[in-house]
């Protein structure tokens, strides 16, 4: 699967062959039960979405709702992705000393967790995570991470900055 353009979460689960379907929507039932209330389920970027809805924060830098958590059936795994475990060594070191103990081995990414069975994953130490951002922590986490954030120029900006490249046969 990739990505869906399904615009539903029960058209998602139900283009997805059994096996599949029956594990997203496993790992979907403990985000749906340990995530704080506030966070919407939506389809976002393809994949199963709970985001800060636009209403609540509208200030983000592409005009697209802050995404808390995803869902998706990969290719070849599927992937729960956690906004901000990336950014937080504590959040991070949670999620691989519960898998160490749990004697589990985590496939994980920058932001996600790549699983074929829920029973893969450390399920309590993801819960104790989803728990433990509220809206309004996550909103207070973007905006730290925006205001460190080096400014980008504008494109045309960086183009009249770039150094002249060198013609081919000439010397410098």
């Amino acid at each position: 699967m990739v990505q869906s353009s399904a615009t539903s979460v029960a058209a998602y689960l139900d283009e997805l062959p059994a096996e599949r379907r029956e594990a997203i929507a496993r790992v979907r039932d403990l985000v749906r039960q340990y995530l704080p209330p506030g966070f919407r389920e939506t389809m976002e970027f393809g994949m199963i979405a709970w985001e800060v809805p636009l209403e609540r924060y509208p200030q983000t830098y592409n005009g697209k709702a802050l995404v808390r958590a995803g869902l998706a059936a990969q290719k070849q795994y599927n992937a729960l992705y956690l906004s901000c475990t990336y950014q937080d060594a504590e959040a991070e070191a949670l999620l691989r000393d519960a898998a160490r103990r749990e004697g589990k081995k985590l496939d994980m990414g920058k932001s996600c967790l790549r699983f074929r069975d829920p029973d893969e994953l450390p399920l309590d130490a993801v819960a104790t995570l989803l728990r433990r951002l509220s809206v309004d922590t996550f909103i207070a986490s973007y905006e730290r991470a925006r205001a460190s954030a080096t400014p980008r120029q504008p494109a045309a900006a960086r183009k009249t900055a770039a150094k002249p490249r060198a013609r081919k046969g000439t010397r410098p």
